[in-house]
Order: structure tokens, then sequence, then C-alpha cells
């Protein structure tokens, strides 16, 4: 469905059949699109036969490939036009996770944001600075943008799980322990997963401890 944001992407009902107990938000990463995850649904309702499940498309057309969608442009890798990136969607995807909230009467301890590469760049930004903390944040591949200023924004502490194969070539596996440790200096409780041998996607090892985790915070 779209919302006012104008984001849409396809979404899964919870299993059970019962009005969703909690809200899960995957988030794709540059170049790819909600379709990109969606695939994770069944597997997540296996877990959590009560959950809305929801993988919106990128607002933006990729400008790297003829296809697919991007948060923001990654044309500039400098660290801060990736945070002027970040900081330029945030607002809409905020937006889009709180009209879900509110579409289907639930608060911020019945969500979780589940991203992938650029997908997890924006749920480790969103995330700590919601007032009302999610209930968890799972980050596959990805880095921690602006982790300089969590000690200044952060407004709340989400547990987070963060998932990295060894194998990278396009997200170095060292920027998901660089989040790691950035995060918990600050105060965040972070478990970090790093799979070897996988290159930049999720491997069976990722994916059991995600459903794991996401079993544990919103079962």
């Amino acid at each position: 469905m779209s919302d006012e944001t104008g984001l849409t992407g396809p979404e899964q009902a919870p299993t059970s059949g019962d009005p969703p107990k909690s809200l899960v938000i995957l988030l794709h990463g540059l170049g790819a699109d909600g379709n990109d995850l969606i695939g994770l649904a069944p597997y997540i309702a296996q877990v959590l036969p009560d959950a809305h499940i929801i993988s919106p498309d990128a607002p933006y057309p990729c400008d790297m490939a003829p296809y697919g969608r991007q948060w923001f442009s990654l044309l500039d890798r400098d660290p801060m036009a990736m945070e002027r990136g970040v900081e330029q969607a945030a607002p809409i995807l905020q937006k889009f996770i709180e009209t879900q909230m509110n579409r289907f009467a639930l608060s911020a301890s019945q969500v979780a944001l589940v991203g992938f590469s650029q997908g997890t760049m924006m749920s480790l930004y969103i995330a700590p600075r919601q007032v009302a903390a999610f209930r968890a944040v799972i980050g596959f591949s990805g880095r921690l943008v602006k982790g300089h200023a969590l000690p200044e924004e952060a407004k709340s502490k989400p547990p987070i799980l963060l998932i990295h194969g060894d194998s990278d070539d396009v997200v170095p596996v060292e920027e998901t322990i660089t989040a790691g440790d950035q995060l918990e200096q600050n105060g965040f409780s972070v478990e970090t997963l790093i799979c070897p041998g996988v290159p930049h996607s999720i491997d069976q090892n990722g994916l059991n401890r995600s459903l794991q985790f996401l079993a544990q915070h919103l079962g």
C-alpha cells in the first residue's frame, strides 16, 4: 500500500488471521526494491505469526543503475555526503513508520526494523533518534552513519543485532565491527554476528539468528 509519504511496497498480513500484534518493517539496499526482502516474510511469520510485515520501496530511483530504488545517493561516498543523504531520507521513512503504526494501532514497542546494506544505514540512524524505543533493530551488511552524534542525538536505545559476512566486497565487514563498538560505547545493547565466507548477502546462519532475535523481542 501507499501512504502520504508516497512509499509503497509488498506486505504480508499475519498468518494467524488475527489483527497484528507487531510490525516488522524490512528496508532494502541500494538498487533493490521492496520485493528484495519480502521473501523473508514467510520465515518471519513462522516465529511471529501475529506480525504484519511490510517492505517499502525506497523513495528515489537508483542513480547508479537503470533499475531499483535508493534511500539516498551513494555517488559521493564522502562521510559528510552520506550523512546529508541519510538526514534527508529520514523524515520520509519516519513518517512511513508512524503511518503504519497508526494504521494498526501499534506502538513503537511493537515494531522491529530489519535493514540490509543501505537499509541498515537508515535503520541505525532512525532507531536511536526515536523518543519511544522500537522493540528491536536488525542490520545486515551495513554501516553506522553519523555515529559520532549519538551522544547528543540518541533518544532511545533499542536492542540491536548486527550481521555481516566477512567476505563482503561491497560494504567491508569492518563497518559492522566499528558500528557495534560505537553503539556499545553509547550504552546500546548490541550483538554482532560475523558470518565466515559470506559475501554481500544473507546466509542461513544469519537468517536463523535474526529470526531468533525477532522471536526473543517480539514473540
